[in-house]
């Protein structure tokens, strides 16, 4: 983590408890050093900010290519050291972007990724894409399941004096069967169903959508 990244955490972490009645449980199942593949529920456009400021390392988040079309995103994503993803993309895009991943993991820092692929608008888990599975898998390292609760209830502007409760869950991290070959649509599956299920059980039942049954 950078001067710059420890000076903003430290800045607009007050800043987030201000506007919202915000907590983050499990800080403590981080590691302190190695990479990890960070997979999390997507709901609000502020998620990535409420698990950044949850987490006590900087994470590398993989962002999808269209936000890197504004400036002002384009200069803060990049600063942030942000990968961009072309969703839907080509096998060449997915090796890039593997490529990408595996590099930003071998410095041993934390990826972010929001397996659903986009935000879920009900608040309910979304079937996820295998992007985050393939990753962990082919690099073989520790997946940290993050549940984000609350934030579907900020909308418009009554969260101004509101301040909805939001919490963060830290998972325990663990590991998806490695494999250096290629992976079948059925592995893909598999694999993807067991990282989706560790989201969803950080989740209320009203939120695991469709992994409810994950349940235990």
């Amino acid at each position: 983590m950078t001067l710059s990244q420890k000076t903003v955490l430290a800045v607009f972490r007050p800043l987030l408890n201000i506007c919202f009645s915000w907590k983050a449980e499990g800080r403590d199942n981080v590691p302190s050093t190695g990479p990890l593949v960070l997979v999390a529920n997507h709901v609000h456009v502020l998620d990535p900010i409420f698990v950044a400021f949850s987490l006590p390392r900087w994470i590398t988040f993989v962002a999808k290519e269209e936000l890197f079309h504004s400036l002002f995103l384009r200069l803060w994503l990049r600063w942030a050291g942000s990968l961009p993803l072309q969703r839907d993309g080509r096998v060449r895009e997915k090796q890039r972007i593997l490529e990408s991943a595996r590099q930003a993991l071998e410095e041993g820092l934390i990826l972010g990724m929001f397996p659903e692929g986009g935000r879920s608008h009900d608040g309910k888990l979304r079937k996820g894409k295998p992007g985050s599975a393939v990753i962990a898998s082919k690099t073989d390292v520790p997946v940290l399941p993050v549940g984000v609760i609350g934030t579907d209830k900020i909308h418009g502007m009554s969260w101004l004096w509101k301040r909805p409760p939001v919490v963060v869950k830290i998972g325990k991290p663990f590991k998806l069967p490695p494999t250096n070959n290629k992976i079948s649509r059925s592995q893909m599956q598999s694999l993807t169903t067991q990282l989706m299920g560790e989201i969803a059980a950080l989740l209320p039942p009203e939120y695991q959508g469709a992994y409810e049954k994950q349940e235990d």
